[in-house]
């Protein structure tokens, strides 16, 4: 059972400006206005700062049983994610002997918990131990602990394990190997406790004062007043007051026969059936999934969400701002889950403080630009306007929040768009260098490039950000700002949305040619969804032009692909 800790990231804070930006940035436009889109691409390197950050992992806490335990009942074995509870639960027959584990992770009390148990009296017995594929070392001691440091340099972490078992019935012996060894016991109930030595995104960890071993040790004190039933009852406390404000239903009733039917034959039964009950598995399990990973004081959720077993995480396991970030957020606010949003605005926040750097020197521009990724919120990365960080109109209710938090964060992105945008062709405002996410094009001189001018998603996101910009200052009674009266003028002199000779949303300034039509991306179509300037009512015509953009874009994708689509 792997175990992760959301602070466990690779590098540390520094200066991540480049000096010699300006001078490339005023190549690459040079280069894209002679229309040499791939030497702009090219050339466009040069204002991408280093790769990111990599999540970590924290480590493994193994459990080996008794050899004959390999003889279970497979019919018997059954595994499931309880959603209401927030609870795995395992359940196996040796024999006539029942064997269930229950495992949760309490935010309340920051503790994973584990309690594995027979139906017949000492009928348990297993060996358990920590390890990981970081550097570490371990120790035990004789209060039935196994502790677990990391040793290499970086933000250090420890984790303690800390193993509980039914009074006066069972043994327990631990090793010089510092693995723990339980016999002859009805039940045994194990609770992993961590501590990392991240402060801040603004501090080396080398010069944290934290003891991340003393502060597991002293959680684990204050967890010796609960019993198993008592850490759990706080735990459903907790998780009941986010996950029982929505509820869904689809039917009246399920089209399963079978009282159990594992999730992966749903799915695919899903094509010829079309259980409504499924769709409402999947909404709570998005809920769920927000519930466990993103809480007041965490970081936010990542690529990951927040469990990862790997070194190497897939993309580095960042928070990638093109989309995944929102995805993993579109659903805090119509799901109730208010509360969970708290860690994005953090990090927003966080990014803008090292993004007023970037974009003073950078970019020469007032505001801030969005830097490249936790924990550090550190490095840059050319991905169009996308820079500007916050876009959508992310404010959730609230005057005060409004106030102090979000309009702060929109000013920044205001200013620096403000200067970011240049008079170009038709005395239209444009971006750049300018990319449509992941998609190159063919230039008309037939060479594939991806950098250009005013793509379709850097504009509708410019309008969306402006239009959110506007209102929000309207609820302040800030319209006559100057600020705002600049965003005004600009807003009308932004480069339009364009249908092309096929009949689709125009992806780039120009109609150059797609050498690839089924893209996994659409995010062209972003003033559609989740954007506001595409609508029904307002652009009947863009409405239409979506509608190709999607035939065009066809459905034979991979299930990531569709998703992929799904969400832009």
């Amino acid at each position: 059972m792997f175990a992760a800790d959301d602070t466990l990231w690779t590098g540390s804070p520094g200066n991540y400006t480049n000096p010699d930006a300006p001078k490339a940035l005023s190549e690459v436009r040079k280069l894209v206005n002679d229309g040499k889109y791939a030497d702009a691409t090219t050339s466009a390197v040069k204002l991408s700062g280093e790769g990111s950050n990599a999540y970590q992992l924290l480590g493994d806490i193994n459990f080996k049983f008794h050899e004959t335990d390999v003889e279970y009942d497979e019919t018997t074995y059954r595994r499931e994610l309880d959603l209401d509870t927030a609870t795995v639960k395992v359940t196996y027959l040796i024999g006539e002997v029942e064997f269930p584990r229950q495992h949760f992770a309490s935010y309340p009390d920051q503790v994973i918990v584990s309690k594995i148990s027979g139906n017949k009296s000492g009928s348990l017995s297993f060996t358990v131990f920590l390890d990981s594929k970081i550097p570490h070392r371990t120790s035990a001691n004789a209060q039935n602990q196994i502790v677990m440091e990391k040793t290499e340099d970086g933000i250090k972490f420890s984790a303690v394990l800390d193993l509980r078992i039914s009074d006066g019935i069972g043994t327990i012996t631990v090793f010089e190997d510092n693995k723990i060894k339980v016999e002859g016991c009805d039940w045994a109930v194990i609770l992993l406790v961590a501590s990392s030595s991240f402060e801040d995104p603004f501090t080396n960890p080398s010069d944290s004062k934290k003891d991340t071993t003393i502060d597991c040790l002293n959680n684990l004190e204050q967890l010796k007043r609960y019993s198993f039933e008592q850490l759990y009852s706080r735990h459903l406390d907790d998780y009941h007051n986010l996950f029982h404000r929505v509820s869904i239903n689809l039917s009246k009733s399920s089209t399963l026969t079978d009282s159990y039917v594992p999730t992966s034959d749903r799915i695919k039964s899903f094509k010829t059936d079309e259980d409504p009950s499924l769709i409402e598995l999947l909404f709570q399990y998005g809920r769920y999934l927000l519930i466990s990973c993103s809480r007041p004081g965490t970081q936010p959720a990542n690529l990951q969400g927040i469990w990862n077993d790997k070194v190497y995480p897939p993309w580095d396991g960042a928070p990638h701002l093109n989309i995944n970030l929102q995805m993993n957020y579109w659903h805090s606010l119509p799901c109730s889950l208010h509360e969970c949003q708290e860690p994005l605005f953090d990090f927003i926040k966080n990014l803008s403080v090292n993004g007023s750097k970037t974009a003073k020197v950078n970019y020469e521009a007032n505001g801030w630009a969005r830097t490249r990724f936790p924990i550090y919120g550190l490095k840059h990365h050319l991905t169009g306007v996308r820079r500007s960080g916050l876009y959508g109109p992310w404010v959730e209710p609230g005057f005060e929040f409004l106030a102090k938090i979000a309009y702060p964060l929109l000013e920044g992105c205001g200013l620096f768009l403000l200067d970011w945008l240049i008079e170009g062709k038709d005395e239209y405002l444009q971006t750049n260098p300018s990319t449509s996410p992941e998609h190159m094009f063919t230039a008309p001189d037939g060479q594939p490039a991806s950098v250009s001018y005013s793509t379709t998603m850097d504009m509708s996101i410019i309008k969306e950000v402006f239009s959110t910009i506007i209102s929000a200052a309207q609820v302040l009674g800030k319209s006559e700002d100057n600020l705002i009266k600049k965003v005004v003028e600009s807003q009308s002199k932004l480069y339009p949305t364009q249908i092309a000779k096929d009949g689709s949303i125009m992806e780039w300034a120009q109609d150059f040619v797609d050498p690839d039509v089924h893209h996994r991306h659409i995010s062209h179509l972003f003033g559609l969804f989740p954007g506001h300037t595409i609508t029904l009512e307002e652009t009947p015509e863009l409405c239409k032009a979506a509608e190709v953009t999607l035939n065009n874009r066809g459905d034979t994708f991979s299930k990531f692909k569709t998703y992929v689509k799904i969400d832009d």
